[in-house]
């Protein structure tokens, strides 16, 4: 969820502040983009991986703060909601020592995390969103207790100026009032971090942005909230209706969602900050004393504080970030569609689809961009999110169609030539991306696999929440062989 944050009132004078501390560190960015040296080697990526904690019941164990002294590994963080820790998966490149090594390192992490899990009742469970929550396990009383989610939670709603209806209509349909951004926390997410230069920024965005739909129709995995089954990747709508700061006469107004999937390409990274600035007040006016056009006249390397907070509080899902390291700015895509799960091994395979085929595009002599409209990369987005594995999406040159077919006869070729370029060796390319076509050619996901498990007992009797606990219990047991979930038999 970002930095720690102090538990403080804000002023006006706060915001007026901070606006201008924005603007200024905006004219900083301008700057640098023109003239500082970007960290522009060869690129790294990292991952954030969110994890849901379930006790023997099944059910969300609200234990994070005693999981996360037993595992004792600064890797690990807290989440929103007292059910929900992070790992933060250090970054690398994708060609040092390759991605099945870097999927043996995350599992080592996972395991060690999920024995130390036990030893205070609990367990971790990749997921996109937990089967078996309830309504009563998001409310404030099951917030972690870190002051930066009571003022998100706050400003959400000082906003508003009302209570949050989340409402879906799925499958089944879902109606819920509440007075806390917590049900959010029901969305776990694996969010890969991609680096790009200053001169191929946009390139990489646009890419992100034009397979979005592709990337969770394959990936989705998450059918179930609260007991219903709503899209094939329910987590996405949750979090859009979660963290909405409108009510609903600035909706009618067209004003725009903190999540948010843009409405335009763009040129520039220098865009997207900029946007964010103009279209979004701030919710956590918090002015650092730093001044970035100081440093800069100084040849030191600003750290953009404000600029950073507020691009934290607009959820783009694909985000650009701005960071430091080692003294070097540099600049990242934060791709955040992807759900968490079902196995490391998926998780891995997700990222070489997205990190090859983003490559691939980036770089073409005629890019995507030119040749298809934004509105209809949203609409392949949304029919991802609705449809899943079962989608249909347009691509130029090809037409409306199963995105199936278009990953198998067109894509996973483009990713694994976009991989090489990465320098991954085609013994992992050929592996995971052979993980990919399994998916599109079984046509099963973590959404099919659990709808078919919860259909099948539901028909022999089972109640809903009996099937829901059942499945999950099976599936924590298919998670942890780290067989990918196209081979996991459906019941």
């Amino acid at each position: 969820m970002g930095a720690e944050v102090e538990r403080r009132e804000f002023t006006r004078e706060d915001r007026t502040r901070y606006r201008e501390k924005v603007r200024r560190c905006l004219d900083a960015l301008a700057r640098m983009l023109t003239q500082s040296p970007f960290d522009t080697g060869q690129p790294m990526v990292g991952l954030e991986m969110e994890l849901n904690l379930i006790g023997a019941d099944r059910n969300a164990a609200m234990t994070n703060a005693a999981v996360l002294a037993a595992i004792d590994d600064p890797l690990f963080v807290t989440e929103l909601g007292q059910f929900n820790i992070e790992l933060n998966v250090p970054p690398r490149r994708l060609a040092e020592a390759g991605l099945a090594s870097w999927e043996a390192e995350i599992r080592d992490k996972l395991n060690s995390a999920d024995e130390a899990a036990a030893r205070v009742d609990s367990e971790l469970a990749l997921i996109g969103i937990l089967p078996t929550l309830r309504p009563a396990d998001v409310t404030a009383d099951h917030r972690t207790e870190n002051p930066r989610y009571g003022l998100l939670d706050e400003q959400v709603f000082a906003a508003r100026g009302e209570d949050l209806v989340i409402r879906m209509q799925g499958v089944e349909q879902l109606d819920l009032t509440t007075d806390t951004i917590m049900p959010e926390a029901a969305c776990t997410s694996t969010q890969v971090h991609l680096q790009a230069s200053p001169d191929d920024f946009a390139a990489h965005w646009n890419a992100s942005q034009a397979i979005a739909g592709i990337e969770v129709a394959l990936a989705a995995n998450s059918p179930y909230l609260f007991g219903k089954q709503l899209y094939a990747e329910t987590r996405i709508p949750l979090f859009m209706q979660a963290t909405d700061t409108r009510s609903e006469e600035l909706k009618a107004q067209g004003v725009r969602p903190r999540v948010w999937f843009g409405e335009r390409w763009v040129t520039s990274v220098f865009d997207l900050f900029e946007e964010n600035a103009r279209y979004f007040p701030a919710l956590l006016p918090i002015v650092d004393e730093a001044d970035p056009i100081a440093d800069l006249d100084a040849g030191r390397v600003p750290e953009l504080h404000e600029l950073n907070l507020h691009n934290g509080t607009v959820y783009r899902w694909n985000r650009p970030v701005y960071d430091t390291s080692d003294g070097a700015p540099h600049l990242r895509v934060e791709n955040r569609v992807l759900p968490g799960g079902p196995t490391v091994a998926d998780t891995v395979a997700n990222v070489a689809f997205y990190a090859g085929l983003v490559r691939a595009l980036a770089t073409v002599e005629r890019p995507i961009w030119t040749r298809m409209s934004y509105g209809t990369a949203q609409d392949n987005f949304e029919a991802g999110v609705r449809q899943g594995i079962d989608a249909s999406v347009y691509w130029p040159g090809v037409g409306t169609g199963p995105v199936t077919d278009l990953v198998l006869r067109k894509l996973l070729p483009l990713a694994h030539a976009g991989l090489s370029d990465w320098g991954a060796s085609t013994a992992d390319a050929d592996h995971y991306l052979q993980i990919i076509e399994q998916r599109c050619l079984r046509r099963r996901n973590g959404a099919t696999w659990q709808t078919s498990h919860v259909g099948a007992r539901e028909s022999q009797g089972a109640t809903r929440s009996e099937a829901l606990t059942a499945m999950v219990g099976e599936y924590v047991e298919r998670m942890h062989s780290n067989e990918p979930v196209h081979t996991w038999k459906e019941r």
